[in-house]
């Protein structure tokens, strides 16, 4: 019997609250930052409800997600 196993982990969606911004460049500023993450797979901000999604397996620290954000010049509200 041949079990198929996925050869990468799966993804899964998270939703970080961001202060501090306040135009499009701001959104795309915050989703480069994110997606230079090692292992985001997608990013995407949404300026009006200051949310960013980003799809990424669990093995992304959380952590490393929030300093890619406050490196940007952002903040994170927990």
């Amino acid at each position: 019997m041949n079990v198929l196993r996925p050869s990468h982990e799966t993804a899964n969606a998270r939703s970080l609250h961001i202060a501090g911004m306040n135009c499009a460049s701001c959104v795309a500023h915050v989703e480069k930052a994110l997606l230079k993450v090692e292992g985001v797979q997608a990013a995407s901000v949404n300026l009006a409800t200051e949310t960013a999604t980003v799809t990424a397996p669990a093995a992304v620290p959380l952590s490393a997600l929030i300093a890619a954000v406050e490196k940007a010049g952002y903040e994170v509200r927990r």
